[in-house]
């Protein structure tokens, strides 16, 4: 087998070039066309991630399976020309989040079956993710029992791979693991993980490695996720603060060939993320963030349209999602509190963006294509840039972004990218 662009990062920091990675945890496919311009531009390689709730056997959210999801990616790869030995898949979480409402044998079953089709589908960066409790266990389980299962899926994944060429995958691991899809309410402040946890997290998955027959593996350990003290609420954003976080940082030097992944990365400002990939935290992981950005962008082009073309549309974008978001709340009812103004503002313009898990939704999806098709051909008047779409106004009149629908929907998502991409060649 070849060794994964991964295997080495650690050493990154000594060298020119990238320090770091950014990891593009998303399935919008606007997201991931941007996201592979973007690099193309920079002739760098790409991490994208699939979360175990928007693709797994079972389909996830998006009704991808990990080998739906690879074809998927490649075939806007080659729409765009990206070359497919620069993209690099990854599967995040990967344990038994999706089915943790199962007795824990069950619903570890689920996520060996899981991490058997990411591995077979050729994804080479695996989160091992089994930090949570399953049906009659507590929240939060002892680190000896998560860095139990977290070995056992690693095993599965090697077992898979036995005899085959092709890249050996990198691991990442870690028991102090935000939830997927980000915080559920409003956040004040967070606890940074202790030194001697992230110290015990690496000893107890080499031990728990080692028992499993899969030490040769845990050399392929390139990182374990910690808490630097990021994280989004739905309306507010935990800025990195690095002197809360350089104990941590320092612990670095005890664990040689790794670095730390930092999640819940989404809107921080490009100094702060250049400052956690200084601090190693070389993979950053954005998501919300960018369909975030995705979303400004549709609602701003929805705007214009009900402008331009008054009454042409049924309904405009903006009523289409508001009305199959309350008719269907099983994405964002948990997480939204408050009066109904409250949780209206929050369905729509929410940090966390549980807005995301829709844009599939067929009628949402047809309303899209329906604005897109009105503006086809439409050159936008830079006044009306200047008034909805504020952010691509300045790159609308130096000529960097032609003022049409697709090209300043990739330019809002493109703006978000920049930064960390920028951060990662600190």
């Amino acid at each position: 087998m070849h060794k994964s662009y991964l295997t080495d990062i650690a050493n990154w920091h000594n060298g020119s070039g990238a320090k770091g990675i950014p990891s593009i945890c998303s399935a919008h496919p606007l997201v991931i066309e941007a996201s592979m311009l973007h690099a193309l531009k920079q002739d760098a390689y790409l991490l994208i991630e699939a979360t175990c709730n928007q693709v797994n056997q079972d389909g996830g959210y998006t009704g991808m399976t990990p080998a739906d999801f690879r074809a998927f990616a490649e075939d806007i790869a080659q729409k765009v020309r990206f070359p497919i030995e620069k993209l690099i898949l990854g599967g995040d979480h990967l344990g038994p989040n999706p089915w943790k409402h199962l007795p824990a044998d069950e619903a570890m079953a689920k996520a060996c079956t899981m991490i058997e089709a990411f591995a077979r589908a050729g994804f080479t960066k695996l989160h091992l993710d089994t930090s949570m409790g399953c049906a009659g266990e507590p929240v939060a389980l002892p680190d000896a029992l998560t860095a139990d299962r977290a070995a056992r899926l690693a095993a599965v994944a090697e077992a898979t791979l036995k005899g085959s060429d092709g890249v050996k995958p990198v691991y990442i691991v870690g028991t102090e693991v935000p939830i997927p899809g980000g915080a559920m309410e409003e956040l004040d402040e967070l606890e940074v993980t202790r030194p001697d946890a992230a110290r015990e997290t690496i000893a107890v998955h080499a031990r728990a490695f080692d028992a499993a027959g899969v030490s040769e593996a845990f050399s392929r350990v390139v990182g374990a996720v910690v808490q630097p003290g990021v994280e989004y609420g739905n309306e507010n954003v935990i800025p990195y603060v690095p002197a809360k976080a350089r104990a941590l940082s320092a612990t670095l030097s005890d664990m040689p060939g790794m670095v730390f992944e930092a999640h819940s990365t989404d809107y921080q400002t490009r100094e702060m993320l250049r400052q956690l990939v200084l601090d190693g935290f070389a993979i950053l992981k954005v998501g919300p963030g960018l369909t975030f950005a995705l979303r400004e962008a549709f609602y701003g082009l929805d705007q214009i349209a009900e402008f331009l073309f008054a009454g042409k549309r049924p309904e405009t974008l903006v009523a289409t999602v508001e009305r199959i978001l309350t008719a269907d709340p099983k994405n964002w009812d948990r997480y939204y509190h408050g009066s109904e103004a409250e949780k209206r503002i929050q369905r729509h313009f929410s940090y966390s963006d549980r807005i995301r898990y829709y844009w599939p939704q067929p009628e949402i999806d047809a309303a899209i294509k329906t604005l897109f098709d009105l503006l086809e051909g439409v050159e936008i008047p830079e006044t009306l840039i200047s008034q909805y779409l504020a952010g691509s106004y300045a790159s609308v009149r130096d000529g960097t972004v032609q003022p049409n629908a697709r090209a300043l929907a990739l330019a809002a998502v493109d703006r978000v990218l920049e930064d960390y991409f920028q951060a990662c060649r600190a």
